[in-house]
């Protein structure tokens, strides 16, 4: 099996956010959307804003496969149901990354909706960080590309107020 290094755990965990995309049923990917992240362990876990109806969160549960980047690290990864025994922890590690945000913010990222869809991100295969995901996605950008991230005001867990119906920002 494997398993996140302690250097990638670091850096994910410790960036602001993470470039989420879901594997489509035809093999693409879906177009990567912005979301906090959390480290628990050897775990890294992102949770949906708005709840299960959220797009990309319906996308991560049709084959349950993906890729992430943040901080120059790029993975394919499994979406894997999180332990419901490790929620509060996650609320706290939540509370704590995140605490120059509101409380309103932060009430949206640990409430019982936003709980329900808690995803563990395990890793499957590290791609170059240097190169696109996949030559049938060129246009998902690198951590090193300016612009990734959305301003972090605008985005939480993929959502932002001026996202469309699938939770994705404008670029």
């Amino acid at each position: 099996m494997i398993a996140w290094t302690s250097d990638e755990l670091t850096t994910i965990g410790t960036t602001e956010e993470l470039q989420i995309a879901s594997l489509r049923r035809d093999g693409t990917l879906s177009k990567p959307v912005t979301m906090w992240v959390v480290r628990h362990g050897e775990y890294l876990h992102v949770r949906s804003v708005n709840g299960p109806t959220a797009g990309w969160f319906r996308g991560t549960q049709i084959r349950h496969e993906g890729h992430v980047q943040a901080g120059g690290v790029n993975w394919d990864v499994t979406f894997a149901d999180a332990d419901p025994d490790v929620h509060d922890e996650l609320d706290a590690a939540y509370r704590s990354k995140y605490r120059r945000y509101s409380a309103t913010t932060l009430n949206r990222i640990t409430s019982p909706q936003a709980r329900s869809t808690t995803i563990k991100l395990v890793p499957r295969r590290q791609t170059r960080s240097t190169e696109p995901r996949s030559p049938r996605r060129p246009d998902i950008p690198t951590a090193a590309e300016p612009g990734l991230a959305g301003n972090p005001t605008d985005f939480v867990a993929g959502a932002s107020k001026s996202a469309n119906a699938d939770g994705v920002a404008p670029a």
